[in-house]
């Protein structure tokens, strides 16, 4: 079921997602791209997903707006136009086919908030059931972040670290 406030907010990340690509100017794309990120956060949050939403605001709209506003001042005004060439007849028509590839494939997977779906059936219940037993943790989503899926929450712990660090080694300034 599709709710009414959802195709306004899906339609706003489709308009600012071809905004940020057909722009010519880099600080107007960096722009774009955290108000896509900003309205992606708000979908999540309202599909249920919020943690996933608190992740897309700070990383996406708030840490990677700063980080590129940061590249950007670094560099010359002249940089900050895009030249690109126009896209060729291959991209035009691989691209919208593979579109509807993976639309035809989504009709395959169960509905929103279907109770007989796999994930709802199989691995929610004993999570939901479990967790407090299993854990001595009264809250199942950090039981199943830190307690059932600690190994790979550490790995995306340590991957978003070492990017963190990167990024900052790339916009140091050399002092001379």
């Amino acid at each position: 079921m599709i709710f009414p406030f959802e195709i306004p907010l899906l339609l706003l990340l489709l308009v600012t997602a071809a905004g940020a690509i057909l722009v010519k100017d880099l600080m107007s794309a960096v722009l774009l791209l955290g108000t896509y990120s900003f309205f992606l956060s708000l979908v999540w949050g309202w599909f249920g997903a919020v943690d996933v939403a608190f992740v897309e605001a700070v990383v996406g709209a708030g840490l990677g707006t700063v980080l590129f506003l940061l590249t950007l001042f670094g560099t010359a005004p002249k940089d900050t136009r895009l030249h690109r060439p126009p896209p060729s007849l291959l991209t035009l028509i691989v691209f919208p086919l593979l579109g509807f590839l993976l639309l035809y494939a989504a009709s395959d997977l169960p509905e929103f908030r279907d109770p007989s779906s796999p994930a709802s059936v199989h691995i929610s219940p004993t999570y939901l059931e479990q967790s407090y037993q299993d854990t001595h943790t009264p809250n199942v989503v950090t039981a199943v972040l830190m307690d059932y899926r600690s190994l790979d929450t550490m790995v995306e712990t340590v991957v978003i670290f070492a990017a963190g660090i990167a990024c900052i080694l790339l916009l140091r300034r050399q002092v001379k």
